[in-house]
């Protein structure tokens, strides 16, 4: 399969990056949580060519950590949304923004009204009220241990750096628009897993934390790619010099993308930076 051609940049150019955010999860990532040979080789390559990688995920740093770490990435990595950057190396947290204590709290009392499941997230650990089986889904993926707690009102006295309901793909949707209904935008809710409601800071999203690292890094917005697969990578593909969206992407990230890689199954990312190292963008 060959990937979608850019209509809104016409012909082959070739334009210097410094650069590369990549999401994990069905980016680079597939639900077997192993990396590809292609993945590996790609972005080892990006690396000798000089190209700055970093990681741009939803998940907890603790658990994007190993990941990098089986790459080589050494730059800070962009977790929870956009809401904490950290440097692997050093440990120094670069950024942190949590959740609003009484919006965290609110957060946690509607979700036990509709019955369902809460992680929150404090310190870098997962917290939950009881280890139910979406926990249990939850922690196969992320790979972290989990803490019950008991009552999550009663436990949560700090801003936790996010908030996370799990349940099945229709009742996120429908979580989704019920929280955006009360909440506006003070807070930001996204989806990135379809099991996954992620509710963070209104400030924090993947592509206000890619702006604030390529500020750090002394990069413009000009020489940065970011590349994603869900609706939680939305505004770091619009954000970066060159959004890429994977294959298997949903619409809305497609259409905002300046390029469209392969899938996941066909080492869409891999694809993406073997481009970028080519100098090339699709044709039209």
């Amino acid at each position: 399969m060959q990937p979608e051609n850019d209509r809104r940049r016409g012909g082959f150019q070739t334009r210097p990056y410094s650069l590369v955010a990549l999401d994990l999860d069905d980016t680079l990532l597939g639900r077997d949580l192993v990396f590809t040979p292609g993945v590996r080789r790609a972005v080892q390559a990006a690396m000798d060519a000089g190209l700055m990688v970093t990681l741009a995920t939803g998940r907890m740093f603790r658990s994007a950590l190993p990941l990098a770490r089986e790459l080589g990435i050494t730059l800070p990595i962009i977790c929870y949304q956009g809401a904490l950057i950290k440097d692997p190396l050093s440990m120094e947290v670069l950024f942190h923004r949590p959740v609003p204590l009484e919006n965290a709290r609110q957060i946690i009392q509607m979700a036990r009204n509709w019955g369902l499941h809460v992680n929150v997230y404090v310190d870098d650990e997962l917290y939950v009220a009881r280890v139910t089986p979406e926990a249990e889904s939850y922690v196969r993926i992320a790979q972290v241990p989990v803490h019950p707690v008991g009552d999550l009102l009663e436990f949560l006295k700090w801003p936790p750096t996010k908030v996370v309901i799990v349940s099945d793909e229709a009742t996120i949707d429908k979580v989704m628009i019920d929280l955006r209904t009360v909440f506006g935008e003070t807070l930001y809710v996204t989806k990135s897993l379809p099991m996954f409601c992620e509710i963070a800071h209104p400030g924090c999203n993947k592509g206000t934390a890619l702006a604030f690292l390529a500020a750090h890094l002394g990069v413009s917005r000009e020489e940065t790619v970011a590349v994603g697969d869900g609706l939680n990578d939305l505004e770091m593909v619009q954000w970066a010099g060159l959004g890429i969206a994977m294959g298997n992407a949903p619409q809305q990230l497609r259409d905002a993308a300046g390029w469209v890689t392969g899938p996941l199954q066909e080492d869409g990312a891999a694809q993406a930076l073997e481009r970028i190292l080519e100098g090339v963008l699709s044709p039209t």
